[in-house]
C-alpha cells in the first residue's frame, strides 16, 4: 500500500543531526512525518530541491520590529516580510516598543497583532524592570514569551535596570533563560563628554570595551549568586569572549552577523549607518568573536535588526540613533563566510536553528526530525548575488552591506509546510503562529 503524505521536499541535500546527505523529505499537518527516499510515495505537493541544501529553519532570536508605537520604521508584517525573503522562519521580537512590553495584557495584545499577519513564527522577549521583577515566574511562561530581557544598559525609562540589586530581583525569580543587553550605564553616563559631535568614530570610544566587560562580569557574578542561567546579547568584544569562556555553565553568548564581518575601519565610509549598541569595533574584536564561534564559546547568531529610517540616521552624531536591519541578511551573509571557509555548513546549522531551540527550550522546532515542526530553510550555496537596498523588505528600506556580493543565498522559506517564500517571492498569506517553549507547555 502506497504511503501518502501533504508535501515532499525531493532530492535536496539535508542538513541534519544525521549529517549531509540527499534525502527526501515529507510532511503532514505542519509536521516532518518521513525522511528518506520517498520517491514511491505521493504526496499532495512536490517541491524539486535538487541541487539545493535543505537545512533547519533559520531561528533569529533578537529583532526589533518595533511595533506599537514606532511603526514609521517597522512593523510586525513588514519585519517579518523581510524575516521570511532572507529565510528566517522564526523570530524572537524585543520588548522596548511604545508602550512596553512589560506586562501580560501588552504581551497578549502584540500576539493578537502577530497572529497571522506576521509571515514566520514569533515570540515576544518581555521586558524585565524593577517594577515587574515579582511577576516574572507569571511573564515567562505567557504564551507567546520569549521569556526576560533586561537592559543594563542604552534604554530609557522604566526597561533600564543598571543596578545590581535591580538585576538580583529579577533573576532571582527566573526560571527560564534570561536574556541581557550588557553594557554598564554607570560607565556610560560617566564617559557622555567622550562623544564627538558629527563624528560617529567616537562611538566605540564612549561604548569602550571595559563598558561591555564590566557589565558582563558582573551579570555573570549575580547570575551565580542566584543560581539562574543568562544569555549575553550581541557580544561585541575580544575581552568578553575570553571571559565568558570560563563561565558556560551560567551563560549562553550571542553573535551577530555585523560583528563578525564589519570593523571600525567603515565608520569613514558608512557613517551613522554602522552605529549600533554595543558598537562594531577594530578588527581585532571581530576576528576575537570569531574565535568564539570557532570555539563553541558563541551560542547562537541573531540579527539584532533594529531599523531606523534614513532621515533618523542622517542627524548629526550622537543625535543619531543607534540600530541596522539584518534580519533579512542574516543567512545570506553567513551563507557568503560558510563558503569563504570560516565555519561549515553544520556550525552555521548550530548557531541558528538547533542552538536556539536547545539553550531557549523551543518545543518541535531546532532540528530536521520526525515529529518537529516542518520548518525548512532552503539554499542554494553556489548562487552569487548582490545584496541591495531595493532588495530590503524593511520600511527603512536599507542595509550596511548595500553592494555587497556574496556567494550562498535563500532560495525557499517553509514554515510548517507552508511555503512562504520562493526565489524571492511571497507565495503564502501570513499565517505566523506562536514559538512553544518546553517549560511553559500546559498540561
Amino acid at each position: 500500500m502506497a504511503q501518502t503524505c501533504e508535501l515532499i521536499l525531493e532530492g535536496g541535500t539535508v542538513v541534519n543531526q544525521d549529517g549531509q546527505g540527499v534525502r527526501d523529505v515529507g510532511v503532514t499537518a505542519g509536521r516532518i512525518v518521513a525522511i528518506g527516499d520517498l520517491s514511491r510515495w505521493s504526496a499532495g505537493e512536490r517541491i524539486d530541491c535538487r541541487g539545493l541544501h535543505v537545512l533547519p529553519g533559520v531561528i533569529d532570536s533578537q529583532v526589533h520590529f518595533r511595533e506599537p508605537g514606532l511603526t514609521h520604521k517597522e512593523d510586525l508584517e513588514t519585519g517579518s516580510r523581510g524575516a521570511v525573503l532572507g529565510g528566517v522562519t522564526s523570530v524572537f521580537e524585543m520588548p522596548n516598543t511604545n508602550p512596553l512590553t512589560t506586562t501580560p495584557e501588552r504581551l497578549a495584545d502584540k500576539v493578537r497583532m502577530g497572529h497571522h499577519r506576521m509571515h514566520c513564527d514569533f515570540a515576544f522577549w518581555v521586558g524585565g524592570t524593577h517594577e515587574n521583577a515579582k511577576d516574572v515566574p507569571e511573564l515567562e511562561r505567557l504564551p507567546g514569551s520569549a521569556g526576560i530581557k533586561v537592559f543594563m544598559g542604552s534604554s530609557t525609562g522604566s526597561l533600564l535596570v543598571a543596578d545590581d540589586p535591580g538585576v538580583s530581583a529579577i533573576l532571582e525569580k527566573a526560571s527560564r533563560r534570561a536574556a541581557f543587553h550588557s553594557e554598564d550605564e554607570f560607565r556610560l553616563e560617566e564617559r557622555k563628554p567622550l562623544r564627538v559631535k558629527g563624528d560617529p568614530n567616537s562611538h566605540i570610544i564612549w561604548r569602550d570595551v571595559t563598558t561591555a566587560l564590566q557589565c558582563t562580569e558582573r551579570l555573570v557574578r549575580i547570575a551565580r549568586e542566584k543560581g539562574a542561567s543568562i544569555h549575553v546579547l550581541h557580544i561585541s568584544t575580544a575581552e568578553e569572549i575570553e571571559f565568558l569562556a570560563n563561565h558556560k555553565d551560567v551563560a549562553t553568548a550571542e553573535a551577530t552577523p555585523h560583528h563578525l564581518t564589519l570593523d571600525a575601519s567603515l565608520y569613514d565610509t558608512l557613517g551613522t549607518k554602522l552605529q549600533m549598541n554595543p558598537p562594531v569595533r577594530e578588527a581585532r574584536h571581530r576576528d576575537g568573536i570569531w574565535r568564539g564561534v570557532e570555539l563553541g564559546i558563541v551560542d547562537v547568531l541573531g540579527s539584532d535588526h533594529a531599523p531606523h529610517t534614513l532621515e533618523e540616521k542622517a542627524k548629526p552624531y550622537p543625535e543619531s540613533p543607534s540600530g541596522m536591519t539584518g534580519v533579512q541578511t542574516l543567512v545570506p551573509v553567513m551563507l557568503d563566510h560558510v563558503n569563504a571557509g570560516r565555519l561549515t555548513l553544520e556550525r552555521f546549522v548550530d548557531l541558528t536553528s538547533a542552538g536556539p531551540a536547545r539553550i531557549f527550550q523551543i518545543a518541535c522546532k531546532g532540528r530536521i526530525a520526525v515529529g518537529y515542526d516542518a520548518d525548512f530553510t532552503v539554499v542554494d550555496l553556489k548562487r552569487r548575488e548582490t545584496i541591495t537596498d531595493a532588495w530590503i523588505a524593511s520600511r527603512v528600506g536599507w542595509t550596511p552591506y548595500h553592494g555587497k556580493q556574496v556567494t550562498g543565498w535563500p532560495v525557499g522559506t517553509i514554515v510548517r509546510g507552508l511555503r512562504v517564500m520562493w526565489e524571492g517571492d511571497l507565495v503564502t498569506p501570513a499565517q505566523g503562529e506562536t514559538v512553544r517553549f518546553i517549560q511553559a507547555l500546559k498540561a
